[in-house]
């Protein structure tokens, strides 16, 4: 019989593949640190660089400031956009102070911005699939007129646009296809005139993240997500893990290791939110090893070489 002393049997652990930063995410992070390396401190950031406290506070610490509002920004000053990107308002208000600003967006939240632009540009009400309050949906709804938000289907009943309005839909970047089938096949049932992306258009990053997390899940008999309470991709990550009918937990680090999740479990599955770094994944594998579980083993799987390029401002300063 088990009890709360009992060791856990040594299990594998099993790292999903692919986990943890994505091209965007390694791009945002670079460009603060080349921006502090070239100009020095402080270098200013609108919101969190990336949803990873982790990274922002490495950042802060080498002189990044944090700031919510551009009106905590000096005029004039060096000023990083997240990559969660930002509304047509901020970018204005930035240009009205003279910030010098790079502009970390991650490109495939400019080609969201794009498309819903040029569905606007048509004459089209827009729908952007995504969760409310996060940055990267506030800066997307601000960058056009006549927007609305839908996250699920009960959402798509209650939008007030008659049946033959000309529609058109844009995702959020950190839900994946799965996340968004259901949504898209309501729009599609209440609108005779909807046009959207095509899939490509998807992040590949989430889809590629969650696909593993469910392969993995299914095989193992706990799933662990390293990843920030505010991550939308980590969050999600913990539910397809969870829908595969395992104990699945989000842990920022290894101090979020519970010894009790271990006892009886066979076969432990790690993953990580695209803004999570590999340290904090290899520092929850160690705290497994020291309570008990054995040989750490990397899970089949797609391999990314996307690479997204550094802003020419940052490019001509290093060159």
């Amino acid at each position: 019989m088990l009890t709360d002393s009992t060791p856990p049997v040594a299990a594998e652990i099993w790292l999903s593949q692919p986990r943890g930063f994505c091209a965007g995410v390694v791009r945002a992070i670079e460009i603060v640190e080349r921006a502090l390396a070239l100009h020095g401190a402080p270098v200013y950031v609108f919101h969190e660089i990336v949803h990873n406290g982790h990274v922002v506070q490495s950042l802060r610490e080498r002189g990044a400031v944090f700031v919510d509002t551009l009106d905590d920004v000096p005029p004039g000053a060096l000023t990083v956009f997240s990559a969660h990107g930002v509304s047509t308002a901020v970018a204005t208000q930035a240009a009205r102070q003279h910030l010098q600003v790079l502009d970390a967006t991650c490109p495939l939240v400019h080609k969201v911005h794009q498309q819903a632009q040029r569905y606007a540009q048509q004459g089209r009400a827009i729908v952007v699939i995504g969760h409310a309050g996060h940055e990267e949906v506030v800066g997307t709804l601000g960058r056009v007129h006549n927007a609305y938000l839908v996250g699920t289907v009960q959402d798509v009943a209650h939008l007030p646009l008659a049946a033959d309005t000309a529609v058109a839909y844009v995702t959020q970047t950190t839900l994946s296809i799965d996340d968004t089938r259901e949504v898209i096949a309501a729009l599609q049932a209440r609108f005779s005139n909807l046009q959207g992306p095509d899939t490509d258009g998807i992040c590949y990053a989430s889809q590629n993240r969650q696909t593993a997390a469910r392969t993995l899940a299914a095989a193992v008999d706990l799933m662990l997500v390293v990843g920030a309470a505010n991550s939308s991709n980590a969050n999600r990550l913990r539910e397809v893990a969870a829908q595969q009918g395992v104990p699945a937990h989000l842990v920022a680090d290894e101090t979020g290791v519970d010894a009790a999740w271990l006892r009886g479990a066979q076969r432990i599955g790690v993953t990580a939110g695209a803004s999570t770094p590999e340290v904090l994944v290899q520092r929850v594998a160690k705290r497994l090893r020291e309570l008990g579980a054995g040989v750490v083993l990397q899970a089949p799987g797609v391999q990314e070489n996307v690479v997204f390029r550094l802003p020419l401002a940052l490019l001509r300063r290093a060159a």
